[in-house]
């Protein structure tokens, strides 16, 4: 079943994981979208609506099936984007019939005129908007629409601090895109160690408790052993693929 985003729950308050976190905590466990064309294709995606390929389908069974073989998902918050949403909706018909709540806010970095661009052909075909997306500067904001780092790290973080909040407790599924988690590692991770490659389907758990952001989990892929995945990890930054 599928909502539109309100930031409630049909889940009572004191339905969640005991004996995994404290009730002051919440485990947050982001996927990140399976596989689509442009990404097999390396075409910019950013908020452009592009479905899953076979592939991508494949492994959002894969990481539903793993999920639900470990302890119980309250609710599934998903961009609304299709990749995210129906990797969301699958994860959410294996793990049982889960609410998935969809949000604008758990969308990919704009990319502005990058998008529907192949990377490798983006410095000459889109000079200034590239120049934009390499520069150093966070503040640095892309041409034709396109968020900086600064802005997608604030928005990231706020988004999923707000979702954390209202599931105590409890533990959670957030499926979203590759620049957007890597904003989320920004927050969690204390040294500012680089996240690496975002993999599709990939697993990384977080906890969360009022502004502290612990790492548990980080680029688990384990359950695509059998079928692989992309070696390029493009999401929403620089430091993609």
């Amino acid at each position: 079943m599928s909502t539109s985003i309100s930031w409630k729950s049909s889940m009572p308050e004191n339905e969640g994981i005991e004996g995994v976190v404290s009730p002051n905590t919440t485990e947050v466990v982001v996927v990140r979208h399976g596989e689509t064309e442009w990404n097999a294709d390396g075409r910019i995606q950013g908020h452009l609506d592009v479905e899953l390929n076979d592939v991508g389908r494949k492994q959002a069974v894969a990481v539903a099936e793993r999920l639900s073989m470990e302890p119980k998902i309250s609710i599934i918050y998903s961009s609304d984007l299709k990749r995210a949403h129906d990797t969301a909706e699958t994860i959410a018909r294996i793990c049982g019939g889960l609410e998935v709540v969809k949000s604008q806010e758990l969308r990919e970095r704009h990319l502005g005129d990058l998008q529907g661009t192949v990377y490798r052909a983006a410095p000459t075909v889109c000079t200034k908007a590239y120049q934009a997306f390499v520069s150093n500067r966070r503040d640095q904001e892309i041409p034709g629409g396109g968020e900086s780092l600064d802005q997608l790290y604030e928005r990231a973080t706020s988004s999923v601090q707000t979702i954390a909040q209202r599931h105590r407790g409890q533990r959670i599924v957030v499926v979203t895109h590759g620049g957007f988690i890597r904003s989320l590692h920004r927050k969690a991770s204390a040294l500012r160690r680089s996240a690496g490659n975002i993999f599709n389907t990939s697993v990384n758990v977080l906890h969360i408790s009022d502004d502290e952001w612990t790492i548990k989990t980080w680029g688990d892929v384990r359950h695509l052993d059998k079928m692989g995945f992309l070696e390029s990890g493009f999401g929403g930054d620089k430091t993609s693929g």
